[in-house]
């Protein structure tokens, strides 16, 4: 009752506004939620890490990282398995879903479920990053302000996106790349009814958090220099980050496959924790996000990357560092996999930005201990995160402008502009879809910025069938047809056999010199009339298939079968198209 009444005042308070000015203050309200929300989840990781890591000297070795990673998936396990029953991972991907399938209506767990389990994830040592799960909470918190005020598409979509601007802007203090992660990432459209609200609850979230924890940036006290004849080792650098963000992108994806063939959970579990444990006790800095790391190696106290590793005494030789960074680096992609794999909740954004770091802290020790250079290590540091996540992400943009806000400064935008473009247009070519849209391009389930292609994806077959259309039996005769004729208002039939499966089809035409001859009515077989169809369609086929189809053998008509053949209608190329227009017109309405 309290809800129904909650409901009707702001119904009320809805049609005092204009549709653009209630989603201006839907996005500020996002915005602030989100915020506090983002504040929570990452206060949440901080104290869950504190209560498990504090071990006191630097130098001891800490076996009990063999087991907290697995402590940590089956807490979350168990809450997703008993409390939250659903699946919580893979976050973007799921937007992704949500926007071409859902109706962009996420579940109302969501504004908690992730926060919760990837808190405990992540605060147990699971090696990754908290921004899914708090980019689909924010969504899910937008989306389901659209739900209960009962707006129409446009309006959940675009608030969905305003809680997805407002996570990255409130975890990173970063409204600027919130708002291009939207756009380049998420693929929304670039509208003025969308534009403003966007910015509005990206600022919105950034002020909250700088309220909430101070407008310090997030990597505070960091003044990168630029050196502009170390241009052309950045455009390697953008090479370098183009190849290993492929080597991240397929691996990935086949550890997934592999751990997707283990059907037990229990076993997923114990090896991958197991191994989680083990690749975390020989490289302490895989122990969740890695943020502190990079801060570390930012400030250039690399000796600290040794901490509790077996390797602490002999950390000040060269080939040490180097080898020591590049097993966190190639092994960083593995741990956070396998955390997700075995039941972990977390994201990919951070391993991105920390295998970033640690390929551009290697470049820069390496070129300057080969050729006695001096580049500095902080500004590869940083150019290297961009790098590799604009080849991870395919967004070079977002990837730039979020670097130079984790700063504060843009003092490093050029060289950032440069490495993250290279790295792109590379990893583009070995592989044209992130690691989000991956799995769902495989589905055919990917939205893009073609209206063309996205109006394909919100139609479904099945919703275009018409079930109308007469039909005869394959062993007929012509009186069958004449009598269907007489009681159909179609000039097109179906021929089925006695299993109801599509056997030709039949026209009016096709019967006219025929049909008037009653003589003929029971000699003639109807399989003297009948003729295959030039396709057929099937009724859970993808759009793109069917109007291909169409498009090939310029029919009209196309009859529609299930998975075993048997008939079920035809579809229409009027149909088609009155139903492309409709959806056109839902999706490009202002």
């Amino acid at each position: 009752m309290k809800y129904k009444k909650l409901y009707l005042r702001l119904v009320q308070m809805m049609h005092r506004l204009s549709e653009k000015q209630l989603l201006f203050v839907l996005a500020v309200v996002v915005g602030i939620v989100v915020g506090i929300t983002g504040h929570i989840l990452k206060e949440s990781i901080h104290i869950v890490q504190n209560i498990v890591t504090n071990f006191g000297n630097a130098a001891n070795v800490n076996y009990l990282y063999l087991f907290f990673p697995a402590t940590g998936i089956t807490l979350t396990v168990l809450f997703v398995k008993y409390w939250v029953k659903d699946d919580i991972s893979h976050g973007v991907t799921k937007i992704f879903y949500a926007i071409s399938r859902k109706d962009s209506r996420i579940k109302p767990h969501n504004c908690y479920s992730s926060v919760v389990s990837s808190s405990v994830t992540i605060g147990f040592g699971g090696s990754v990053g908290a921004e899914a799960p708090i980019v689909l909470t924010g969504a899910a918190i937008g989306s389901n302000v659209g739900q209960f005020l009962r707006l129409k598409y446009n309006y959940i979509t675009l608030l969905l996106g305003c809680g997805a601007a407002a996570a990255i802007s409130a975890v990173y203090k970063a409204p600027i790349a919130g708002f291009a992660f939207v756009l380049e990432v998420l693929m929304l459209e670039l509208t003025f009814t969308s534009v403003v609200p966007l910015l509005i609850a990206s600022v919105t979230a950034a002020t909250t958090t700088f309220i909430l924890v101070g407008i310090e940036p997030f990597f505070a006290g960091i003044t990168p220099p630029f050196v502009l004849g170390n241009i052309p080792y950045y455009a390697l650098l953008g090479i370098a980050g183009g190849v290993v963000s492929y080597f991240f992108s397929q691996t990935t994806m086949k550890i997934e496959g592999r751990f997707a063939k283990i059907k037990n959970r229990t076993h997923k579990i114990i090896f991958g924790g197991t191994i989680l444990g083990l690749l975390i006790f020989i490289f302490p800095p895989l122990y969740g996000e890695g943020y502190n790391s990079i801060q570390t190696l930012l400030e250039g106290h690399t000796g600290n990357i040794f901490k509790h590793s077996l390797f602490y005494g002999i950390q000040d030789q060269f080939l040490t560092l180097f080898l020591y960074a590049l097993g966190i680096l190639l092994f960083k992609v593995i741990a956070m996999t396998m955390t997700n794999a075995s039941g972990g909740v977390g994201g990919t954004f951070a391993p991105s930005l920390f295998i970033g770091a640690m390929l551009g802290f290697i470049f820069a020790i390496t070129v300057n201990h080969l050729f006695d250079a001096d580049l500095p290590v902080s500004s590869f540091t940083l150019v290297g995160m961009a790098a590799v996540m604009s080849g991870v992400m395919k967004a070079p943009i977002t990837s730039m402008f979020l670097v130079a806000e984790l700063t504060g400064g843009f003092q490093l935008f050029l060289p950032l502009m440069l490495a993250a473009a290279v790295s792109f247009a590379l990893s583009y070519y070995f592989d044209p879809y992130s690691i989000y849209t991956k799995r769902l391009a495989s589905r055919g389930e990917l939205l893009t910025h073609n209206k063309d292609e996205n109006t394909l994806q919100f139609m479904k077959t099945a919703e275009l069938i018409e079930r109308d259309f007469g039909t005869v039996p394959f062993d007929g005769k012509l009186r069958d047809m004449v009598v269907e004729v007489e009681r159909s208002q179609r000039n097109l039939f179906a021929v089925v056999d006695q299993e109801g499966c599509l056997a030709g089809i039949i026209t009016l035409d096709d019967i006219r010199g025929d049909m008037f001859k009653p003589d003929k009515w029971d000699k003639m077989p109807l399989t003297d009339y009948m003729w295959e169809p030039p396709e057929k369609i099937y009724e859970q086929e993808d759009m793109r298939s069917v109007v291909e189809k169409f498009e090939i053998t310029g029919a009209w008509n196309l009859p529609v079968v299930g998975s075993r053949g048997e008939y079920v209608g035809f579809v229409s190329k009027s149909r088609l198209m009155t139903a492309y227009r409709r959806q056109l017109q839902k999706l490009t309405q202002e």
